[in-house]
Formats: C-alpha cells, structure tokens, sequence
C-alpha cells in the first residue's frame, strides 16, 4: 500500500533505514551483488553527465557517494536510487551559462550552491505542503521534455565523438560550430568512439545486465595506456583521488546571488520532484509496499544538501538507474549502500586509470544517454490517444532544443497547469434521471431529463472556481428557463464538488435569488464531508439548514412528499432514455 503525502510525517521528523529494514538473511547476498551491478553499470554513467553538467569527471563520482548515502539512510523508499540525473544536470549547465566558465572552481561553487539551493527548496515544498506541485507536471509535458533533453544532450556529444574543439552554447550555435570544423575531424577519436557505441549496444543486446559501458571504459583506458592514445587524441588527464572535502561552496553569498540563481535551482525542484514521486510511487506499487513521500522528500532534499557540501552537482531520483537495480535483483537500499563502497573503493585506488580515458569515449557514453531519453515511441502513441497533448509535449521539447533546459522546464510547467484549468474550467456536467429499478443515470445538460416531474438534478462535475462559475451560472439559469413541466425544484448533486471559492459561491448567491423569484426551490445533495465547514455554513445560511439532504433518493422522497404532481402535470412530463 502506497500511503498518501498527507498521511503521515505531519512534522520535520528522519526515522533512519525505512528503505532498507527489515531485510531477511537470505537477501543479503543478491543485494550485495545487484549493489555491484548497479556501481558497474552506474559509475560510467555518472562520469558521463560531468560532460553534460560541465563540471570535473570525478564529480559525477562523488553524486553516487554521499547524497546516495543520505538517502539510503533517511529515505523511505527500499527501490529509489539517488544520484547524477541528465535532465538536472542540463539544466544546470544550461542555467551557468554567463554566470562563469565551465570547469572552473567558480563554475563548480556555484553548481554546489545551486544544489543546495535544490534541496532547500524540496524541504520547503515539504513543510508548506508544496508537494502537490509533482503532480502538476503531467506525463505528456515530462516525455516531451525530457525528448527535448535526450536531442540537446545527444546532439551535444558529436564534437566530442568527432574529436572537435567545438563551441556555441545553444543546440543551433553547436551545430554550426561543428559543421564549421568538419576539416579538422580526428579520425582516431571517431574510431574509437565508434567502437565504445559497438561494445554497449552489442551488449545491451545480450543482456541488459551486461556493464557494457563499463567494459567500453575500461577496454578503450587498457588501449590507451598500452597504444598511448593520448599523442593522438585529447584524454581526460589527471583524475584527483580521495573522498571529497565537506564545506560550504566558496562564492561571493549575497542576496543577488541567490535571486539570480533562483530561477535555475526552482527548475531543477520541479524536476526531483516529479522524477522522485514517480519512480518511489511506481516501485512501492509494483511490489505492494508502504512509502512515505513526505519522509522522501526531507531525505530527497537533504541529499542535495549534501551534494553541494562534498563539492558536487544535483541529484534526483533516477529512473533508470532503480530500474537496473530493480532487473538485478535489489530489493532493498542495501544495494546503494553497496554501491557507495564500490565509490569509495574506486575513489581512494582507482581514479589514476581515468587520466588515459579519451575524451571521445566519455562523449560516446553520453551520446547513448541522450538517446535513450528520446522517447520517440511514447510520443507516437500520445499523438494516436491525444493529439492535444501531443502538441503540447512537442512544444516543450522543441523549446528544451531550441531556447534552452531551464526555459523548457518551466514552459512544461506552465502547459500542465494550463491543461489542468482547461479541464476544470469546462467540466462536463449532467442531469440525472432515475430508472424503474432506482437506478441513477446521468444525460448531457442539454437533454434537459427530469429525475421525476418538476425536479431536475444536475450534477457539477469539479470544484466550483471563479473560472468555471460562469459556466454554472448558464447551464443554470438555462434549465430554469426552458424546463418542461417547470421545475418546483432544482438540485444540485455537490458529490464532485470538493471546493467553492468566493467567486462560485456569490455566483450561487445570486442563482438562488433568481430561482426564488420563480418560484423554485434550490436545494444540495451529497456535500462531500471535507469541504471547509465555513463554506457549508455559509451556504446553509443561505439556502436554509433544511436544504441539504445526504442523498439524491431523499430529494426525491422530500420532493414528492412537498409537491405532489397533479395528474395534469403528470400529463405533460417527458421520459428522457
């Protein structure tokens, strides 16, 4: 059972090992082994979004240390891996832009800083109760973006494939940069490059479990060493060793500073959110257990806290890294606790080897990275079920490749919120009819169907707001007139109105005068129980305590016991199938 934001954590509390207790005896082993799994397949991945976030390569290493940590201690999710994200990171590389040089230390200290800043922005929609913003980025929005995200990125690693200087900053300015150095392509670089694309996707095609990255990476760090590639080709260079330093990034703090930094770490917020929510939901539903997103999130935002104290970028939780542990088997977060030791291995013995990686082979890895974001299937069938919302997606992905990340982000969150009022500020009302057998059954407003004669029911399909109050007045206003027999009463059935606002209800206001001077009662049924108290109070001023009835079978009765038909009015009522 997956338990609701609200349901629990009401308060700032960090109950330790949710994800990981309890755990039986026989699990251990196949945790431990899906952990290197997951570091196998993992670590060149994470090296590979240093060239999308522009920052230093052992940085990536660092994100799958101690913000993996954090939240394997203080997460309630047993699936959720945490760490480097392509969509974060191209957003942060996106929003630098001006602000310093890539691979600089500023450049890095202000990647921290906007982590931090991150996570004290998902800690805030935490304690607010913001939470609720996840689910305004709908599926539509996020595949188009993240499309947009998967051609940016992809397009982005052909200099480096090529073995390029390349340049511009836009995907447009990419482009013309590499078409323009088109004479100066190393051969050498594209080979080996090519070769690295061979060895993952042959080994993806055996198996998905296969660390085809992995043993790309390591194959082309023996041939250089052995073939001195470095003479030929740009490598990496010296990798520094040991685990990072903990301290707060070294900028210029200031309240400027953080305004301009704002827009891009409130981009990245949206993004953890909806990734994190998602993944933790889909997982915890997959195996029928318990998650607590609000104890998620205060760990979500914690690892980012984390992050930018040790010296590193954003992470969020990442679907396709819990989907590599979830294929090997890990069942628990003492696969990620695995994971780290690998880290920690690697950073205290091994990062010597990554100063002979060609710097083709790192952009050959985030090239894949990028494709695999493109969702070109899941756009096809959005474009057979909606076509609305196809446009939609196709727009944010196009603003994503074409003005930029940050921009994108926050254009999706514009049309999800868009789509949601457009849905809510026409709903589909109906008025109901009962059958012979008591049987409800709702008609189009237009069909005009009595529940029996002189009583019409119309149901309100959504809250009652200031941008659909025009419609209820209308509808409204138009059964009154054109009903036929007249009505004596009129219901509304409020069991899909959770909420009226001061617009709806001086709109109900001025309905029930109107309906009073023709001589017909206006009445509610079915108020849901969590609708606020001083609404309902107001409204039972209005339209009298004896006005609301619990359900629309007792409207019937108290209609048929106040205004019994004359044989007349029988004569002249319609039967609506």
């Amino acid at each position: 059972m997956v338990s609701p934001a609200n349901d629990k954590s009401k308060g700032f509390r960090l109950p330790l090992l949710q994800g990981l207790l309890p755990i039986k005896g026989s699990q251990v082993p196949v945790e431990i082994v899906a952990g290197l799994t997951l570091a196998a397949l993992a670590i060149p991945e994470v090296m590979g979004y240093t060239k999308i976030s522009g920052t230093p390569v052992i940085t990536g290493l660092y994100t799958m240390l101690i913000p993996m940590l954090l939240f394997a201690f203080l997460g309630s999710s047993r699936h959720l891996v945490v760490s480097a994200d392509s969509a974060t990171a191209a957003i942060l590389a996106a929003g630098l832009v001006g602000l310093a040089n890539t691979g600089t230390d500023e450049y890095l200290a202000l990647a921290a800083v906007l982590a931090i800043m991150a996570g004290a922005f998902v800690i805030l929609a935490r304690v607010v109760g913001l939470a609720f913003l996840a689910d305004f980025l709908s599926r539509s929005v996020l595949v188009g973006f993240l499309t947009g995200v998967g051609i940016q990125v992809a397009l982005g690693q052909i200099s480096g494939m090529l073995g390029l200087k390349g340049g511009g900053h836009g995907t447009l300015q990419k482009i013309w940069a590499d078409i323009q150095q088109l004479d100066h392509i190393n051969y050498k670089a594209l080979g080996v490059a090519v070769a690295v694309l061979v060895v993952i996707v042959g080994a993806r095609k055996i198996s998905e479990r296969i660390p085809g990255a992995l043993i790309a990476v390591a194959g082309a760090i023996a041939a250089s060493w052995a073939l001195d590639f470095g003479s030929s080709m740009h490598v990496l260079g010296a990798v520094p060793s040991g685990l990072p330093h903990f301290a707060l990034p070294e900028v210029d703090w200031s309240l400027d500073l953080i305004r301009r930094l704002a827009p891009i770490a409130f981009a990245m917020f949206v993004v953890i959110l909806a990734q994190g929510a998602a993944t933790s939901r889909a997982f915890a539903a997959k195996y029928n257990e318990s998650f607590d997103q609000n104890v998620d999130l205060n760990a979500m935002g914690l690892a980012n806290i984390g992050a930018g104290l040790s010296g590193t970028f954003v992470v969020a939780g990442s679907p396709t890294k819990t989907q590599m542990v979830d294929s090997a088997g890990g069942r628990t977060q003492l696969t990620h606790l695995t994971a780290v030791g690998v880290v920690v291995l690697v950073l205290l013995f091994f990062t010597a080897p990554l100063a002979y990686m060609p710097e083709s082979v790192l952009a050959a890895v985030v090239f894949l990275i990028g494709l695999d974001l493109i969702k070109a299937e899941e756009m096809k069938c959005i474009f057979r079920q909606r076509q609305a919302e196809f446009w939609v997606a196709a727009i944010t992905g196009l603003t994503v490749v074409f003005v930029g990340v940050e921009q994108g982000i926050l254009l999706a969150i514009v049309l999800s919120l868009i789509d949601h009022t457009k849905r809510g500020y026409r709903p589909k009302n109906v008025v109901l009819e009962r059958t012979d057998a008591g049987a409800w059954v709702p008609h189009p407003v237009s069909s005009e169907a009595q529940a029996v004669p002189g009583l019409m029911i119309y149901r309100f399909t959504h809250s009652m707001y200031y941008a659909n109050s025009r419609q209820l007045s209308e509808e409204m206003t138009a059964l009154m007139n054109t009903a036929q027999p007249p009505l004596r009463w009129l219901c509304i059935d409020a069991s899909a109105v959770s909420d009226v606002d001061y617009s709806a209800a001086e709109t109900l206001r001025s309905l029930f005068a109107l309906l009073e001077e023709r001589g017909i009662r206006l009445v509610v049924a079915q108020v849901l129980g969590d609708v606020d108290p001083d609404d309902r109070y107001e409204l039972q001023q209005l339209f009298g305590e004896d006005a609301f009835y619990g359900t629309l079978d007792e409207v019937v009765e108290a209609y048929r016991r106040a205004c019994v038909p004359t044989p007349a009015e029988q004569g002249k009522g319609k039967h609506h199938v």
